[in-house]
């Protein structure tokens, strides 16, 4: 069985941050029907690299195991349907600007006069109150807005994406799947179900360790350091003899004397020298420009290996073609191979790994509308005379 089978969601999202959470969901056994615009759908299908079946990769991957619907929320009937829908659901998620959803006639509380047991995950870029909560935002906004982006690049110049510029989605998603599990939770406790407000920036404000009470403490306003870290060092990124990258992250100071070893510098750890956290945190440059000569003296594989023995932590900064040459992620099957519309898809593998009920990937992202009929059947026990008018209606 599945952690989650029994449970159905309905995905009204669009784009990642909200539809991740659901796929987050769907991965683990729940009934995730996605519900879209009819003839456009929802606009990650066109989010990304486009391929010869109409959708991107994105769309693909992100939206696995979901069953697509269409349904006009600007039709009086198309609410109708969906109001059904909820009344059969154990969790919704939306992340409309506020507002839209009760312009519909389906806030939270009219949703609970529907279904009691309903759960509403809701997801905007500010949240559903507060000063900004009017305002549109992507995850870059989010970036921004939270503290990230101004900590992400090089001292002195531009600041830089954060990685992935979608990162603030997938985070956010992940902490909307906790808060459905939560609730769910809490539902078999009460019998009732409640709304969960996350905003985008807030999600990754949360993550970003000790930059609130550092700043009301000392007032210390943490400026971009590059690759480095700001409260130890050696913990950088540096490049090898071969042009190639790894990073070494020396956390305490017993680390650093292990990699003065690897480094045959044993001096290097003395309580005079560079031993002590504070000392080498003083003398950043110089101790960086230490390990920078010692690395750049040497081949990837040779440093790897030397901290390796001293029991360094030390890792490569992978491309992704890097990534799909090692053994690591093939044995912890980080990557798998899928059938889609393409045919054989590489695409992310589930997480995490439980070992009674895991998860899995049944199917890759569906065409708009496959699952329409079956849906509204199955479901709502409409019949295909019934479907019929409503597709010549526009309503699906």
């Amino acid at each position: 069985m599945h952690a989650l089978e029994g449970i159905r969601v309905l995905d009204l999202g669009t784009y990642i941050a909200g539809p991740f959470c659901a796929t987050v969901l769907g991965e683990f056994g729940a009934d995730v029907i996605k519900v879209e615009r009819p003839t456009t759908g929802d606009n990650l299908r066109r989010f990304g690299t486009d391929t010869a079946c109409g959708d991107t990769l994105v769309w693909l991957s992100e939206s696995r195991n979901k069953r697509s619907i269409t349904l006009d929320f600007a039709k009086p009937r198309g609410v109708e349907l969906l109001r059904d829908l909820i009344a059969g659901a154990d969790v919704v998620v939306e992340n409309f600007r506020p507002g839209v959803m009760e312009r519909w006639g389906l806030g939270y509380e009219a949703m609970k006069e529907i279904n009691p047991r309903v759960i509403l995950l809701r997801v905007s870029a500010y949240g559903q109150s507060g000063p900004n909560r009017d305002l549109p935002g992507f995850a870059r906004i989010a970036h921004g807005f939270s503290g990230l982006a101004f900590l992400a690049g090089e001292e002195g110049r531009t600041p830089v994406t954060p990685g992935s510029t979608s990162l603030a989605d997938y985070v956010t998603g992940l902490y909307g799947a906790l808060g459905v599990l939560l609730a769910l939770r809490a539902r078999d406790a009460t019998g009732s179900g409640q709304c969960i407000d996350l905003a985008l920036y807030e999600t990754i404000f949360r993550m970003l360790d000790e930059l609130a009470p550092a700043y009301q403490q000392f007032g210390f306003v943490r400026e971009r350091m590059g690759a480095d870290t700001v409260n130890v060092i050696p913990h950088s990124h540096y490049r090898t003899k071969d042009d190639r990258w790894i990073a070494i992250a020396c956390s305490n100071d017993d680390m650093f004397a292990r990699l003065a070893n690897a480094m045959e510098r044993p001096e290097l750890a003395a309580m005079d020298r560079f031993g002590p956290k504070a000392t080498r945190l003083a003398a950043r440059d110089e101790v960086n420009e230490l390990v920078r000569e010692w690395v750049g003296s040497l081949s990837r594989d040779e440093v790897i290996s030397r901290c390796k023995d001293a029991q360094v932590p030390v890792g490569p900064l992978y491309s992704i073609a890097e990534i799909f040459e090692d053994p690591q992620y093939s044995h912890r099957e980080n990557i798998v191979m899928e059938e889609s519309r393409l045919g054989p898809l590489a695409v992310p593998g589930v997480l995490p790994s439980l070992s009674e009920t895991p998860g899995e990937i049944r199917w890759l992202g569906p065409a708009l509308g496959d699952h329409t009929d079956e849906v509204l059947t199955g479901l709502l026990d409409l019949t295909a005379a019934e479907i019929a008018a409503l597709r010549s209606e526009g309503v699906i």
